[in-house]
């Protein structure tokens, strides 16, 4: 049921002991014996009131700790809760009938550096911007509870609580309403695969994580432990339920370790749909998975889990290779002549074949039949730019005529494109890995350890940000000053354009992946100075990265519907200059 504040209630198997604290708004405190019940709950019929602080006692420990299942935390992660009653907010969206992923363009974003204020009412203010661009899907960065004032929000510790520096719950909802009014569906970057380092208190209540069996950032989630899995399945619901989101974006699946059929991004594939279906809208949940395994999206009648869409690395690798003709790392693979036409005639550059980064055979083939919307695709996102050591986007090292070719590989991509924030207008500013833990040892760990990292791949460790830095936060933010700017203006003009043809030539959505065929030419040898024809259906795109001007055969009376420089045509020959793409449509019938 959407709304209400329901009675108290806490999962603490590792208690003996639960007491509730209930805080006045003059500080006195009362408490209450919570009773035990069945399965490690305890329970008491007690029902707070909006706003009312709270919190638990267990055991002798004197410690307040927050509740696991908190909606609102108003001082920080290691203070009193406060009682939110998500429906008494006046949602305006009751026409509202959601955006199905097929077709899409997805934006990703930082609350807390897409605008100077880092709030979600701010981010309001730059909704239209996004509307006029062509986004149908706004993908937020996890917004859960963390420890300190800025983050990335991968290092979240209470998942049901929005970290109130960006506006708290009520805010939430206001940026969710004002998205839909626009057009706009909302999709939440939710981590259900670890905690964060700091202020989780959840180990204390009861066995909330695998101690002992680790994944990159710390011990594994407890999948085997009922309770647990419905910790994590309530909470998609409830951003998909109480805050009206249109979808969940689900971070590392490959990091959720689960030994018990059905696997449980199928059982949140099943409740998702039914929620969907109760509400008669669509619901995305979209996985960011390291393994190139189809089994995420194919459907469950096929032994798939039946999840909407899954990331693409391998496509982001290919064009990074394409246009950079960086080479080094994960991206060796992908200077091969035919790393970007594979990707986009299949998706998977690795579908069962030998990775030299991992050092074995890596992924399987997406069969022909799985709709090619099913994979997002990006030029960009926050790991690509904020994982590398000056988190530099693209426009840092690339022309802007290469970024004009980013572009139109992006928007033209069989996939459902993404793009990350300023990208559209080729922001200059940094992206960078900031944290503010406020354990200081934590902070320097984190510092040293990232250092540590890029110095083991020959960067310069003076010249690697430091996390903790004020600095490296305030570099990241977006600089909205920049979009008017005659060049920015340039990119984001062709960015529009590009959004508006794919709305308008089927070609550029038609998801059957046999529409869709690569050719290309290497010129010299070099992974970036290379030559493509992508054929969408009917539609040509082309494209030259090479050192000269290069020659492609058309229809004499071809469409040039978009292109990125001044072209040359003589009869059926359309002659492009370097680093420079066009879209061709054939003679009308």
């Amino acid at each position: 049921m959407t709304g209400g504040i329901p009675p108290i209630e806490v999962w603490a198997p590792r208690a003996g002991r639960v007491r509730l604290r209930r805080i006045a708004g003059d500080g006195t405190a009362s408490e209450t014996e919570l009773e035990r019940a069945a399965e490690g709950w305890w329970r008491a019929d007690v029902v707070l009131g909006q706003g009312e602080r709270y919190g638990f006692l267990l055991d002798d420990d004197p410690q307040l700790r927050p509740d696991p299942r908190s909606r609102r935390q108003p001082d920080g992660v290691h203070e009193a809760s406060a009682a939110f009653d998500p429906g008494l907010f006046a949602w305006t969206d009751a026409t509202w009938t959601g955006r199905p992923l097929a077709g899409g363009l997805i934006y990703e974003l930082h609350l807390g550096t897409f605008t100077p204020e880092g709030t979600l009412d701010a981010a309001v203010t730059r909704l239209d911007h996004l509307a006029a661009l062509g986004v149908t899907h706004v993908e937020l960065l996890p917004v859960n509870a963390f420890n300190g004032p800025w983050n990335w929000g991968y290092d979240g510790v209470l998942w049901y609580a929005v970290h109130e520096p960006y506006g708290g719950p009520e805010a939430y909802q206001r940026f969710v309403d004002a998205a839909h009014a626009r057009g706009l569906a909302v999709v939440q970057d939710v981590v259900y695969n670890h905690f964060g380092p700091s202020g989780n208190h959840l180990p204390s209540f009861g066995p909330y994580l695998r101690e002992g069996e680790s994944t990159t950032w710390g011990d594994s989630v407890n999948l085997d432990e009922p309770a647990v899995r419905e910790y994590i399945l309530d909470n998609a619901l409830l951003w998909l339920r109480d805050f009206h989101v249109d979808g969940l974006r689900l971070d590392a699946v490959h990091a959720l370790h689960d030994r018990r059929p059905p696997h449980i991004l199928e059982e949140l594939a099943e409740r998702v749909d039914a929620l969907a279906a109760q509400q008669d809208r669509p619901l995305t949940l979209i996985a960011e998975s390291d393994l190139n395994d189809p089994t995420l999206i194919l459907p469950r009648e096929a032994g798939g889990y039946g999840l909407t869409a899954q990331w693409s690395d391998d496509w982001h690798h290919a064009v990074h290779v394409a246009l950079t003709g960086e080479t080094s790392g994960y991206y060796s693979d992908f200077a091969a002549e035919d790393a970007l036409s594979k990707v986009t005639e299949r998706g998977f550059f690795h579908d069962g074949t030998f990775s030299s980064f991992r050092g074995r055979a890596h992924g399987a083939p997406i069969p022909a039949e799985v709709p090619t919307w099913r994979l997002v695709t990006f030029a960009q996102d926050h790991d690509q730019v904020g994982n590398r050591a000056a988190g530099d986007r693209l426009s840092a090292s690339l022309s802007p005529d290469r970024l004009a070719v980013a572009a139109v590989l992006t928007l033209t991509a069989p996939g459902t494109p993404m793009l990350f924030m300023g990208e559209e207008w080729g922001a200059s500013t940094p992206w960078q890995f900031f944290t503010s833990h406020p354990e200081p040892e934590l902070g320097r760990a984190v510092a040293e350890g990232r250092a540590a990292e890029f110095a083991r791949m020959g960067w310069d460790r003076d010249a690697v940000p430091d996390p903790q830095d004020p600095d490296t936060f305030a570099r990241s933010h977006l600089d909205w000053e920049e979009v008017g700017a005659p060049g920015h203006a340039r990119l984001l003009a062709l960015y529009r354009d590009l959004a508006r043809l794919r709305r308008e030539r089927p070609e550029l959505t038609d998801p059957v992946a046999a529409h869709t065929t690569a050719e290309v030419r290497d010129t010299d040898g070099s992974p970036e100075r290379r030559v493509y024809r992508f054929r969408r259906g009917g539609l040509s795109v082309l494209v030259n990265l090479s050192a000269q001007s290069t020659s492609f055969d058309v229809e004499p009376e071809a469409d040039v519907l978009l292109s990125t420089a001044a072209l040359t045509r003589d009869g059926g020959t359309l002659t492009l200059p370097p680093d420079s793409a066009a879209i061709v449509a054939p003679t009308p019938s």
